[in-house]
């Protein structure tokens, strides 16, 4: 069976000398859009952070396209095309929304237009908000603002740590529909999110993590049908 476009493979590892990850595994397709829920303190958070390179591994090992990545440092990771979208401090509040999207293309040197005309068809507000400070936006659309400088870099992968966090349920809507479009680019989607239900509902593949490990592994379909994980993860 062919590898998974991106793979972080029996990882273990945390910060200092204590394990939070144990053999942990995830990994997603070309233009999936795969999950990892699970209670707080799960590891979920951490479990992206391994696959981008901020968390160094005592076993394991992160691919993409079939490469060895482990040694790599996020900011080498952003040049094999990856982009990480993290849950707090993502966008610089005293610039423009244009001056943030411009910021997400700082490594390339070819022109940017027509990724940013993408960016704005994806997330009209921001077009007709460019000039504004991104810090005078809602939350949900300072997450549109983060999520645009990332596509910014044409990635390959973009990971989004929590992208819902904060935002109310319409937003939280309005911003999975546009995940599934960046999905349909073929853009691979690797996500932590808190609200497992509604992520699962959107999910190729759903990882159920428990304690730094898989518990759970499977479509999101599948997961959201299992009596045990609707008891134990999705209220019932």
């Amino acid at each position: 069976m062919a590898e998974p476009f991106l793979i972080g493979d029996a990882m273990t590892g945390g910060y200092g000398g204590a394990d939070i990850l144990h053999g942990c595994t995830i990994a997603v397709e070309k233009g999936e859009i795969a999950v990892i829920v699970g209670p707080n303190g799960a590891g979920k958070s951490t479990a992206m952070k391994a696959v981008f390179g901020m968390l160094n591994l005592r076993a394991g090992q992160v691919r993409l396209a079939g490469v060895d990545i482990t040694a790599l440092s996020p900011q080498d990771r952003v040049a094999q095309g990856m982009a990480f979208v993290p849950q707090t401090a993502n966008i610089f509040t005293s610039m423009t929304v244009e001056e943030n999207l411009e910021m997400g293309a700082f490594l390339r040197r070819d022109d940017i237009s027509g990724t940013m005309a993408q960016v704005y068809d994806l997330f009209p507000i921001l077009k007709e908000k460019r000039r504004q400070p991104a810090g005078e936006l809602s939350g949900g659309q300072r997450q549109q603002v983060a999520v645009g400088r990332a596509l910014m870099t044409r990635p390959q992968v973009l990971m989004l740590d929590e992208p819902t966090a904060g935002v109310s349920p319409i937003v939280m809507d309005e911003l999975f529909d546009r995940i599934i479009e960046v999905a349909r680019t073929g853009i691979s989607i690797l996500m932590v999110e808190q609200n497992a239900r509604q992520a699962l509902e959107i999910a190729d593949k759903g990882y159920v993590l428990v304690q730094g490990a898989n518990r759970f592994t499977d479509t999101g379909k599948a997961l959201m049908a299992d009596p045990e994980v609707r008891r134990s993860f999705l209220g019932g």
